[in-house]
């Protein structure tokens, strides 16, 4: 893991976009405080730029680099639900424009994966994670799933976990207001 970890950041480091596995499905990803990486995984998806995307971090402590204000109820509701959470938090800052939604708000999910965690934990910095499809089609759990496009747009496929076949699905996301009240997206 070590290795891949090593060459997987050669690539973000270098402004590049990559394929690997997440703590739900296979993703796209790339710095996420870098523009123009992330509008060559708009532009790979056939996604438009008004629909936001996740983001990464290895640990809640880094919320306040990338919200302006973290409701009190933040690491309860983290730390109390052990499926895969993203949470939409309002004021988004320190990250590329295109990332941010139009209301100024930024999906942000806190991985358990150890392979993600440790590749951002040495990163620095968030990182994309979306599906690794065209947007409007299946979500890809293994990565024969992949379509070819996805796979050929990219520019490194992470080795690790290629063969890894398990019962995954997209995060459950909830929207969180400044006051604590939130709303559930998607179960």
């Amino acid at each position: 893991m070590k290795e891949e970890i090593k060459k997987t950041l050669a690539y973000l480091e270098s402004g590049k976009i990559i394929l690997y596995p997440t703590d739900t499905i296979w993703g796209i990803g790339c710095d996420a405080t870098n523009y123009q990486a992330v509008d060559r995984i708009y532009r790979l998806k056939q996604r438009v730029e008004s629909k936001s995307m996740i983001i990464l971090l290895d640990d809640a402590a880094k919320l306040p680099l990338y919200i302006k204000e973290v409701p009190e109820i933040t690491m309860d509701l983290v730390g109390s639900i052990s499926s895969p959470l993203t949470v939409i938090y309002q004021g988004a800052q320190g990250l590329a424009k295109n990332v941010i939604a139009a209301d100024g708000s930024i999906a942000i999910r806190i991985t358990k994966d150890e392979f993600c965690a440790e590749l951002i934990r040495q990163f620095g910095k968030p990182i994309i994670s979306t599906s690794a499809n065209v947007s409007g089609t299946i979500d890809p759990v293994t990565f024969s799933q992949i379509p070819e496009v996805i796979k050929n747009g990219v520019d490194y496929a992470v080795d690790h976990h290629r063969d890894r076949i398990v019962k995954a699905k997209a995060s459950r996301i909830i929207k969180l207001e400044n006051n604590g009240e939130f709303t559930v997206i998607r179960k």
